[in-house]
């Protein structure tokens, strides 16, 4: 394949420590080192154009959203009402995502001749953004690959869905793009079904020679096991599996290490637990799955519905760890308990390794140029 010119718009792109910078990151990366001339428009964040000067990709400033939320402080019927604002500012305007349209408007409105343009989301006005500039008698580039991670109005695990005229914002843009590259085959379902036949599965991608790992003994007079990722009240919920882990007597030696953006669901369990479920700062990709390799086994948290997938078991699958599935709602402490044994019959099945090798996920990305 000859060199082609491609354009990444992307919210999140290294050093954010999140499951959409991964994405971006890693496949500018290597499409890079497969020769090709990447272009990355998004956030200048410290560290970022360094970065990119070392993996040889040219960038165009997204500018910085300034608008922010409603500040969620006080007491009483003051702290409840910043609260409902919030939301709903949130959940009726995609506030203060929604920044994003008029930025990207102004970053593209001079680009030009690119072979590719791949926007990534979420958020997903980084979709309508692209929408909104993207012109057919006048494109940025020959093709528009939307890519996606859980679906927007298909979003199963938010506890209220998008209001309806959302809908027809999301509908413009898939009728735009060329394609809607999705991580999972799962997802398809929180997709309208007039745009299936532009969906193309591809997985998410990492380079696996880039990770180092605990190499030692692991200690053989306590269990230590870890979850690293966000939680969602009522679905992604961990508060079931910790009520079950404080209720064990305090001579079973384990320890629950918690990487997490969403500490306040985990806070209210910690000084019961006696010091045995510990919360760790976020730290970066490279960090973490180190201290992973450290466990004698992790935690999956399930989604509810079936069209989401935790970004997470890739993850998982580097570090090569049986992961515990637990389900809100529907925990098994049997089985709990034979992975305390070093039991793992009852593991989490992982897809294949090698379905998540960048090299195979930039090429997937490559070959729908020449459809």
């Amino acid at each position: 394949m000859n060199s082609k010119k491609i354009l990444i718009v992307s919210n999140g792109f290294y050093p954010e420590i999140s499951p959409r910078s991964f994405r971006a990151t890693e496949l500018a990366k290597e499409l890079v080192r497969k020769g090709h001339e990447v272009t990355v428009c998004t956030h200048f964040r410290d560290e970022f154009e360094a970065f990119a000067k070392e993996h040889n990709f040219r960038t165009i400033e997204l500018g910085t959203i300034t608008w922010t939320k409603p500040v969620v402080k006080g007491t009483g019927i003051n702290f409840l009402i910043r609260r409902i604002v919030a939301r709903f500012t949130t959940l009726l305007l995609e506030y203060p995502a929604i920044q994003l349209v008029p930025l990207i408007k102004k970053a593209l409105k001079n680009e030009k001749g690119y072979d590719a343009l791949i926007s990534i989301a979420v958020p997903y006005p980084i979709h309508w953004g692209v929408a909104r500039i993207w012109d057919k008698k006048n494109p940025i580039a020959k093709i528009w690959i939307a890519d996606c991670g859980d679906p927007y109005m298909g979003n199963e695990n938010d506890t209220f869905k998008p209001p309806f005229y959302f809908g027809w914002i999301e509908k413009g843009f898939c009728r735009k793009a060329n394609f809607i590259t999705i991580p999972t085959s799962k997802s398809i379902a929180g997709y309208y079904p007039e745009f299936h036949d532009k969906i193309k599965v591809i997985p998410q991608g990492f380079r696996f020679e880039d990770v180092s790992l605990f190499k030692g003994a692991l200690p053989n007079d306590k269990v230590i096991f870890a979850y690293a990722g966000m939680f969602i009240p009522k679905r992604r919920d961990p508060s079931e599996f910790l009520q079950f882990l404080n209720s064990l007597d305090e001579s079973i030696p384990f320890e629950f290490h918690i990487y997490t953006t969403t500490p306040q669901l985990v806070e209210p369990f910690l000084e019961k637990s006696k010091g045995r479920i510990i919360l760790k700062d976020i730290v970066p990709r490279a960090t973490v799955l180190y201290e992973l390799s450290k466990m004698h086994f992790v935690v999956n948290f399930e989604n509810g519905g079936g069209s989401e997938t935790p970004s997470k078991l890739i993850d998982y699958l580097i570090i090569d760890k049986a992961v515990l599935s637990v389900t809100f709602g529907n925990f098994k402490p049997n089985v709990f308990k034979e992975f305390l044994d070093g039991n793992y019959k009852n593991k989490m099945i992982l897809p294949d390794k090698k379905n998540y090798r960048i090299e195979s996920v930039a090429q997937q990305f490559l070959d729908l140029l020449e459809k």
